[in-house]
């Protein structure tokens, strides 16, 4: 009895897995539900993770865009409460193009034929000073001394004080292919760097601009005798070369001529005028960012000076300049032609086609130069 019991619930638990394991109609339905749910649930998911990219993507680019204006507002803001930032922008003397080269020797910008000196146009300010001499004296040059260059200034040759624009220094690549021009035409060519430029020391203000320029023009008038002496300003030099040049008319001291290259009318309008000026639609443009200007003292009113100057002008200005617009800089001749202070003397404006390609500081370049000076 025990060993049938025993096999019929043997026979029993195997009937009872092979029905388990074959399917019924009822769990047939179901498996196949239940393989139906789950490619379509897979599909949901699949979808769910680029939409999730796309949103968090939106999130971060919107967040960028918010940022990116929160700091365009604030800087207005900022440049109002702290018009030393509107200055430093004007000056940009924290700019040193070319880097790493040695002031102190001009040579190694192929000007085997200058000079580096130090002045002191007041205490505690000492400026860099690159003397070039004529093409007629490059071989006796080679290896002498600022004693002999000095002496070298009152040979018979005219001279040229050379007013940079903003960054950069006296080695800029543009400046020095300038010198090596006006050189090869027989020109002294002096040239320096401002409080605050190069390995000049002192804090950049446009009052100390102009008197260094001042020192260096008193300087050499006390070494070159009666030698003509032009005064060259480029771009933001051009504002300190009217300061000087009216200072100095207005001692009976004027120089033989002054050049004006790629110059504005003042720095208000050049500012106004700037291509790179994003915000000079922004409403209320003058009060944030040319009233800071102001407030720092900075003016280089050429449109002004000119009134008050008494000698030969010429005016240089190449169509394409993408830095000065072209029509301030003949905005500034017009000026200067009907001003009765030039009555005396001769007053010309010079542009350089576009297709030239001359743009802001290659006017160097031109091929009439030579006659344009003469």
């Amino acid at each position: 009895m025990r060993k049938r019991n025993e096999s019929v619930t043997v026979e029993h638990e195997r009937a009872a897995a092979a029905a388990a394991a074959v399917p019924g109609p009822l769990d047939k339905g179901c498996s196949l539900r239940r393989s139906l749910r789950l490619p379509s649930s897979a599909a949901a998911e699949g979808m769910k993770r680029p939409l999730g990219r796309r949103y968090g993507l939106w999130f971060r680019l919107r967040k960028l865009i918010l940022w990116l204006l929160g700091v365009y507002i604030a800087i207005p803001f900022l440049v109002k409460l702290c018009p030393a930032i509107q200055a430093k922008l004007v000056f940009l003397n924290f700019v040193r193009v070319p880097y790493f080269i040695d002031l102190k020797r001009p040579q190694d910008q192929g000007l085997n034929h200058t000079c580096n000196y130090y002045l002191q146009p007041e205490e505690d300010v000492t400026i860099g000073v690159w003397h070039t001499v004529p093409a007629a004296l490059w071989k006796n040059a080679r290896g002498k001394d600022q004693l002999w260059f000095e002496e070298a200034l009152g040979s018979s040759h005219p001279v040229i004080l050379y007013l940079h624009g903003n960054a950069g220094t006296r080695g800029g690549d543009h400046r020095v292919e300038l010198y090596k021009v006006l050189s090869s035409l027989g020109y002294h060519v002096v040239t320096f760097d401002y409080r605050g430029w190069g390995d000049s020391i002192g804090s950049p203000s446009e009052r100390g601009m102009t008197y260094d320029a001042l020192h260096v023009f008193d300087w050499i008038k006390a070494r070159s005798g009666d030698n003509p002496v032009y005064i060259w300003g480029h771009s933001l030099g051009t504002g300190v070369a009217t300061n000087l040049v009216r200072r100095l008319c207005e001692r009976e001291t004027p120089p033989d001529a002054l050049i004006l290259e790629s110059p504005f009318t003042n720095i208000r309008e050049e500012a106004r005028s700037h291509p790179f000026s994003i915000y000079r639609y922004f409403p209320g443009f003058d009060w944030f960012f040319l009233d800071p200007i102001t407030t720092s003292g900075i003016k280089f009113a050429n449109d002004e000076n000119v009134k008050y100057i008494s000698c030969s002008l010429l005016i240089l200005h190449a169509e394409d300049d993408p830095v000065v617009p072209f029509h301030l800089g003949k905005k500034l001749y017009n000026i200067a032609a009907a001003s009765r202070s030039f009555r005396d003397y001769k007053v010309q404006f010079v542009p350089f086609h576009t297709d030239l390609g001359y743009r802001h500081k290659y006017i160097y370049r031109s091929p009439e130069l030579p006659r344009i000076l003469r």
